[in-house]
């Protein structure tokens, strides 16, 4: 399984429920009794989760690393346990909703995974997968947009995992026998624009610098060369101070449009 930093799960997943929280209408959330959030990161899920379902309900977070479970706990009092996504540490119909976000994408078996949500839910087995490959970015500076591209479709190419899984998941879930499966594919835009915000000057800062480029540097030197990744992250840079540049000057804008899919599984 890849495994992630707190700070790029952050980064990657701020402000995506904030105003879209329709996209999780077929959960039939104030049903539930009893919720599992498998691969739950640093809780930002999790958290959605119990606001959203009846103050009765029991919300859980499992993940496999113990470093942003820590994380998570800082955040809420909610409950929150160690465990692998294709070896849970639950019981057998166990909860009434199973849930995972951008997991399958990133594990080698994701077949084996749902098989587990199967296993220990009675009823929903829900997954909100992004599809990487239909990532759209556009930038008042130029470069931006093709490095965007440029590294994305390298990133592709390098990672050994299927990332670009989105609406798929509906034939993994009838291929673990779940029936009633239903998907709708939803759009989390992030959008920077003047007065910037903390998180927009770090995300500036982390370009002219090449970190983000580096959280990827062994998908990228996979697809490429390590010789083609220098090349690559020295023109990251400059395209970086570029946009540090029009932060000062208040004329940077960007937005960046990841479809996500959702898909709803009933256990037979």
């Amino acid at each position: 399984m890849r495994r992630f930093s707190a700070e790029y799960l952050e980064h990657t997943r701020r402000g995506m429920w904030d105003d879209g929280r329709d996209a999780l209408a077929d959960l039939d959330l104030h049903g539930r009794r009893t919720v599992l959030d498998v691969g739950c990161g640093t809780g930002e899920l999790t958290r959605v989760l119990d606001a959203e379902t009846p103050a009765e309900t029991t919300v859980i977070g499992v993940d496999a690393d113990l470093d942003l479970l820590a994380v998570a706990r800082e955040e809420t009092a909610l409950s929150y346990v160690a465990g692998d996504a294709t070896r849970l540490p639950v019981p057998d119909d166990a909860v009434d909703l199973v849930v995972c976000q951008a997991l399958l994408s990133n594990l080698p078996d994701p077949a084996a995974a749902i098989a587990e949500f199967a296993r220990v839910s009675t009823d929903l087995v829900a997954a909100i997968e992004p599809d990487n490959a239909d990532v759209t970015v556009t930038s008042t500076v130029d470069a931006e947009e093709r490095l965007e591209r440029e590294a994305r479709t390298a990133y592709l190419s390098g990672v050994d995992t299927d990332v670009a899984l989105g609406d798929r998941v509906r034939d993994a879930f009838a291929a673990a026998g779940l029936t009633d499966v239903q998907t709708g594919r939803y759009v989390h835009e992030k959008r920077t624009a003047p007065p910037y915000a903390e998180p927009s000057l770090s995300a500036a800062a982390r370009k002219a610098s090449g970190a983000g480029l580096a959280d990827h540097r062994a998908e990228l030197v996979a697809a490429t060369s390590v010789d083609a990744y220098d090349d690559l992250r020295r023109r990251w840079r400059e395209m970086g101070r570029e946009v540090v540049d029009a932060i000062g000057a208040g004329e940077y804008e960007r937005v960046e449009r990841v479809p996500f899919d959702v898909t709803v599984g009933r256990v037979a």
